[in-house]
């Protein structure tokens, strides 16, 4: 059975807060994880000050941002013809570069405004470590737009391996695996470097799909993204694992168009998202395989930390352990891990200088 990682805390020091660093840092620097699902903001001697969803309801008329984040989110499915609420990000980079730049403009000026910034701050952003040089830009620009001094990025399976405490700058190989919304980053990492890495585009939103069309193709009902993340957290597992689980699922009818509610078992859905599971599964092992051999033997003594909102699956953990044969941790909040990272990189910006690109 796959153990929890204790949670490692990000506790700055007041000569790190107060002083300029060797990167610039200033004590009002800023690290976000433009996530898919979630953009997290962790602000230099603050801690993590924003998590909220990535998601903006538009105005198609007028262009006019109506809402931002969870009050967005609530909308999803639920707005007349001339309101539209978007995620901007998919598979983790940028779809829509003038939305993406609005929702951040407003996240940075929440914070800036409530935290008294007395100048521009100086950003780092989590990207995935399959990034184009295209995608890279996108991020560069809209953070630039949205009011940052400078930006710089750090890979998101990195940023994970140090807010797990993992130590990436010794020649010890450290095995990551961040499951966010849109990719699954699965990374071997030493001397603050990542030796070998696979980046695939599934994640959570595949799984939230392979639930709506199973309930359209068994059951003849169609359901919501919200609605199938809800049956996901509730009754989703990768694996049999503790009693198995039942809910009530309220959509419509496809035949007659008329609402309607059925009871949907735990098992359904196991077998529901088997092939994006499988797709995780199948990665992890590419993974393992181009590592080196040093390496190997390194990640069989101290395991895989699993990370990012993916890895709370239930089974998720006993079925990697499973195919692989290797011990599995999950990190005990592993939604904030890369945020969380990339803060202590904030904290010591000598000691992980490496790792960030300009």
């Amino acid at each position: 059975m796959a153990e929890r990682v204790q949670r490692s805390t990000v506790s700055p020091s007041p000569a790190a807060a107060g002083t300029e660093g060797v990167l610039g840092f200033l004590g009002r620097d800023m690290a976000v994880d433009l996530g898919t699902a979630n953009t997290l903001v962790f602000v230099r001697g603050r801690g993590v000050v924003l998590n909220e969803p990535s998601v903006v309801a538009i105005n198609t008329l007028t262009g006019a941002i109506l809402a931002v984040g969870a009050e967005a989110k609530r909308m999803i499915g639920r707005t007349p013809s001339h309101i539209q609420a978007v995620r901007p990000l998919k598979d983790g980079v940028i779809a829509d570069f003038d939305v993406t730049e609005k929702m951040l403009r407003y996240f940075l000026k929440t914070i800036i405004d409530k935290h008294v910034f007395r100048v521009r701050p100086t950003v780092i952003v989590c990207v995935p470590s399959g990034i184009t040089e295209v995608e890279r830009r996108a991020v560069r620009d809209s953070a630039e737009t949205a009011g940052a001094k400078k930006v710089m990025m750090v890979a998101e399976p990195m940023a994970a391996a140090i807010g797990v405490g993992l130590p990436v700058e010794t020649p010890t190989g450290n095995m990551v695996i961040d499951i966010g919304g849109g990719t699954t980053e699965i990374a071997v990492i030493a001397l603050s470097g990542i030796v070998s890495d696979t980046s695939i585009r599934t994640g959570g939103d595949e799984l939230d799909q392979a639930i709506v069309q199973f309930m359209r193709k068994n059951y003849n009902l169609l359901v919501g993204e919200p609605t199938a993340e809800s049956i996901k957290i509730k009754i989703g597992s990768a694996a049999p694992v503790g009693e198995e689980r039942e809910m009530e699922v309220k959509g419509r009818d496809l035949v007659s168009g008329i609402p309607k509610t059925v009871r949907v078992h735990s098992s359904e859905i196991r077998e529901a998202i088997q092939e994006p599971v499988q797709q995780i599964v199948d990665a992890v092992r590419r993974a393992l395989e181009i590592t080196p051999p040093e390496l190997a033997s390194d990640i069989v003594d101290r395991g895989i930390v699993m990370t990012g909102g993916g890895s709370l699956i239930r089974g998720l953990d006993v079925l990697l352990s499973h195919e692989t044969g290797l011990p599995i941790h999950v990190d005990e909040d592993p939604l904030t891990c890369v945020v969380r990272g990339t803060g202590r990189i904030l904290d010591d910006p000598e000691k992980y200088r490496t790792v960030l690109t300009t």
